[in-house]
């Protein structure tokens, strides 16, 4: 293996000597020879840099961007449209390459942008404080989770079924590590009851529902949040930071807590990732929020000055009482989100609220009028909404991307009984023709 290391013979024989040993063998002589590797590495032989280019561009290939079909795919992870201007500030050298700001007085730019960006966030969201964001959209909701144990002392979180799954399956593969029981409360008709939600909080620590849920309805939020808030659970919304543009914010309806993934917000879909999470809480809770917050203060001079306020993760403090071990934060991504919302403004953000509703009212109109009905048809939407095709959706997706259509995502992976159920997604990137060409397609592959 040391053939794979920047190191001369010289260097190697050099550091041997400095620690008293006379070569390799001798340096691992403790370790038993029944557990040493003592083969080549089974690989192919290398290629050359053209072989390798070459070889990239074929497995790239194999993927279809938005750019190659016509995409109506959501289910978390939304193609919103990324203005130049995000781009062109994250490709500033001073931004690109920073990592956590430990010094302080080196990173004011960093931290000035962290601080930026938590404000954006507690404004959206109508919380107090945010902190420096999170992985991404499964893991913050796993973090609420834990702030809630330790606020209220209890051990059992309650998930909506309508949560997106892969943020309930997050809770729960985190849940034993954490100490926590899971209860899950089965949506009715696309939304989830308030009734059931309360008898299922009580001793509860948190009780997480997303608004507008994975079904894309809206629901009962204002309702869910005071059950909650009756069984004296800590109500936390899982939004989608573009709806807020024209649905109230969870702070204004009980919210303890507000969570979320960011993508949509300034980040490209990348294939389902990286991206970044976001929480948000009362201040209550500012001393157990998970990772980093950046404060603003002065300096010795009265200037103005940020610094890292509190850092709740294992590495800063003792192990015992931090609440978080997440190792950095998404700062890259979230300052795209930054820029997105600067750009798009309050104003601008309310209209890309409107245009989505207005395109996926009108998606859903026009399946409906082909014969393709809806699922949850009493239920409001923002940008998304279950429909019936008639046969396995899953065989649907395939036949439809032959055809250079992505129709939407197959919902029975996820929820028994709706093997025939696609889940279709529509943005502002989306026209009306482009809606067209969806029903057409459908119709083709589902006669």
């Amino acid at each position: 293996m040391t053939r794979f290391l920047s190191l001369t013979e010289a260097d190697r024989e050099e550091m041997l000597e400095a620690i008293g040993v006379t070569s390799l063998d001798e340096l691992f002589e403790q370790i038993p020879r029944g557990v040493r590797f003592d083969r080549e590495l089974a690989l192919e032989p290398a290629l050359s840099e053209p072989e390798l280019v070459t070889h990239l561009e074929e497995l790239a290939a194999r993927n279809a961007h938005t750019g190659a079909e016509l995409s109506f795919l959501g289910a978390g992870i939304y193609d919103h449209y990324v203005p130049a201007v995000v781009d062109a500030i994250l490709s500033r050298g001073e931004l690109l390459t920073a990592y956590t700001p430990y010094q302080p007085e080196m990173s004011q730019g960093v931290l000035q942008a962290i601080f930026e960006y938590q404000t954006a966030v507690c404004e959206l969201t109508g919380m107090d404080v945010s902190n420096a964001s999170g992985y991404d959209g499964t893991t913050v909701a796993a973090d609420a989770c834990f702030l809630a144990k330790h606020a209220t002392g209890r051990s059992k979180v309650v998930l909506a079924e309508a949560l997106n799954p892969q943020v309930r399956q997050v809770v729960k593969t985190y849940a034993p590590g954490f100490g926590l029981e899971v209860t899950e409360v089965p949506h009715r008709g696309g939304i989830t009851d308030p009734d059931e939600l309360r008898e299922a909080a009580q001793d509860a620590a948190s009780v997480i529902f997303q608004q507008p849920n994975f079904f894309g309805c809206l629901e009962p939020a204002v309702d869910l949040a005071a059950a909650a808030n009756e069984a004296e659970a800590l109500p936390v919304a899982h939004v989608d930071p573009i709806s807020l543009g024209v649905l109230e914010a969870p702070g204004a309806y009980g919210c303890a807590l507000a969570i979320g993934e960011g993508q949509g917000a300034g980040n490209y879909q990348s294939y389902g990732g990286p991206h970044y999470g976001f929480i948000a809480a009362r201040s209550e809770f500012i001393r157990r929020m998970p990772g980093r917050i950046v404060g603003e203060t002065v300096d010795a001079a009265g200037k103005r000055g940020y610094v890292l306020t509190l850092q709740t993760r294992e590495q800063h403090i003792r192990r015992e009482k931090a609440t978080s071990n997440i190792t950095t934060n998404q700062t890259l991504l979230a300052l795209a989100g930054l820029v997105y919302l600067s750009w798009l403004g309050p104003e601008g953000l309310r209209e890309m609220g409107e245009t989505c509703l207005a395109l996926g009212r009108y998606a859903r109109e026009r399946l409906q009028q082909a014969g393709l009905e809806p699922v949850f048809p009493e239920r409001t939407t923002f940008k998304e909404f279950a429909v019936r095709v008639g046969r396995p959706a899953a065989e649907v997706v395939t036949e439809a991307r032959r055809k250079g259509v992505h129709p939407g995502y197959a919902l029975g992976r996820d929820y028994e009984g709706l093997d025939d159920t696609l889940l279709v997604c529509v943005t502002e990137r989306r026209s009306p023709a482009d809606v067209d060409r969806l029903v057409g397609v459908l119709l083709e592959v589902t006669a």
